[in-house]
């Protein structure tokens, strides 16, 4: 299948609104959020069930090639299966008319994405942590979403109004006229539209491919070094010598006091229970729904803090460099995972890394190793250890004393103009580093030693994503297959 390629001079944008549905058209939305997760659960079933079956026929010493085959899990073999079988399952039979299609190929598409990433992940071709095997989603816990790519997708002429296929014309929280003058000008076009349930309120994220037109920034000579931490969030040394920072506002800290009165009222009302299947009671409901709230304000003040922070530098600097920074493994330590979180440093990379490029900057990643806050920004000799208690940085060989995060920074910025080579203000010619008496350069054992994985409860070998016969399916090689568990 071919990739979306946009037009020249165009880019793939999304812009998330605000929705204030009525009772009606909160209910339509509520129902093809729940369909996606139905159908979601139907893949999941649907492809393990095979798995199971076939682990228990090579219990009995049936050979290979007489087990049963192979589901594939591609996504127009999941759609033909699933619309076999929608009309006769009484699980679907007597409401799935109700919905959009799009809402059970929203769940498919997910499915068949995440047997997708399994397979790679234990193949070692997906990058990142190891992905489990697909589990069926919670209805009380599932993060309720539609994705829409065919029907009437649009924003109305008032720019307060987007009409959605099968769920009608919704009232929009906040004023798109914008987004509409962009399409009547032949800027824009709207791709697709996603509804989705997020802090207890309906977003609608519109996939939009945009003109592309280049904002210049207001240095674009200049840099800045970025060195992220919780005292202050962000301590900014740019190629000019000048320090600032983005104070940390700690808004989880903030709503500690009403998170404790709030979790005190949860904990003495009757909650859920799946053990014995007991229900909540309303007021249950209603206390937890006050300390949701207080979460979601929490939440959305920090992203409030990251996204001015984000957008200013972006706007200002022609080069910015950036940390990257184990953000996983600082959330393991019982000390500081929740200051840790509470700032969002994985965030912010993130962020920078799509606003550069509208801006047509330059984002350096400074590597994980980069002994930022160890290296004397004067006369570049590294330190052995520098433990995170000592907030002085103190030179051995030249006497610089200086604040350790302001030497990072300055310390970054010295690398966007090395990386450059172009001699903005501030490139130091650091001196040679020496060598260290003690601590290596990078960890020395990269993951820890595991116990040999055996064959698991089921499946035995997993097959190639398109391993069935449907017409228009790829095939694919099945001999690498992967050991399931």
């Amino acid at each position: 299948m071919k990739k979306f390629k946009p037009q020249p001079g165009f880019t793939v944008l999304a812009h998330k609104l605000a929705l204030d549905p009525n009772a009606t058209t909160n209910r339509h939305l509520h129902s093809h959020g729940g369909g996606a997760r139905a159908a979601y659960n139907w893949a999941v079933a649907y492809i393990t069930a095979v798995w199971w079956q076939r682990k228990a026929e090579q219990s009995y010493g049936i050979p290979e090639d007489e087990l049963t085959p192979w589901r594939s899990w591609s996504l127009p073999s999941l759609r033909k299966a699933f619309n076999e079988d929608k009309r006769t399952n009484p699980r679907f039979a007597d409401w799935w008319e109700e919905n959009s299609k799009e809402a059970y190929n929203t769940g498919l598409a997910n499915a068949s994405a995440a047997f997708d990433n399994y397979t790679k992940s234990k193949s070692g071709k997906r990058k990142g942590r190891k992905m489990g095997i697909p589990r069926f989603k919670s209805k009380r816990k599932a993060r309720l979403a539609c994705r829409f790519t065919t029907g009437t997708i649009r924003i109305e002429p008032d720019g307060r109004h987007v009409t959605l296929p099968r769920i009608g014309t919704v009232r929009l929280h906040e004023d798109a006229s914008h987004l509409r003058a962009l399409v009547d000008a032949g800027n824009m076009r709207i791709l697709s539209a996603t509804a989705c349930l997020d802090r207890g309120r309906w977003f609608v994220s519109l996939q939009v491919e945009e003109k592309h037109e280049l904002v210049k920034v207001a240095r674009p000579d200049a840099a800045v070094g970025i060195d992220l931490g919780i005292k202050t969030l962000a301590v900014l040394a740019d190629s000019d010598g000048v320090l600032g920072e983005e104070p940390n506002q700690r808004h989880l800290d903030g709503a500690q006091k009403q998170l404790r009165r709030a979790n005190r009222i949860v904990s003495r009302r009757r909650g859920p229970d799946r053990c014995t299947g007991q229900q909540a009671s309303k007021r249950w409901e209603k206390a937890n729904q006050a300390r949701n709230k207080i979460h979601h304000r929490v939440a959305n003040l920090r992203e409030d803090t990251v996204h001015k922070m984000t957008t200013r530098l972006a706007c200002e600097y022609g080069t910015i460099v950036v940390e990257d920074l184990n953000v996983g493994g600082m959330g393991r330590n019982r000390r500081l995972s929740r200051r840790v979180a509470d700032a969002a440093f994985g965030e912010i990379p993130r962020q920078l890394t799509y606003k550069t490029r509208r801006h047509g900057t330059r984002l350096v990643v400074a590597d994980r190793w980069f002994p930022s806050s160890k290296t004397c920004s004067r006369c570049g000799v590294v330190k052995a250890k520098l433990p995170l208690s000592m907030r002085v940085f103190e030179c051995d060989n030249c006497g610089l004393v200086l604040d350790r995060d302001a030497n990072a920074g300055h310390n970054l910025v010295a690398l966007a103009a090395r990386t450059t080579g172009t001699g903005v203000a501030g490139d130091l010619d650091l001196a040679k580093a020496e060598s260290k008496p003690r601590g290596a350069d990078r960890k020395t054992r990269t993951t820890r030693p595991r116990r040999k994985a055996g064959t698991g409860r089921a499946g035995g070998a997993i097959p190639s994503p398109r391993a069935g016969k449907e017409t228009g399916d790829r095939q694919q090689d099945t001999g690498a297959q992967l050991a399931l568990w």
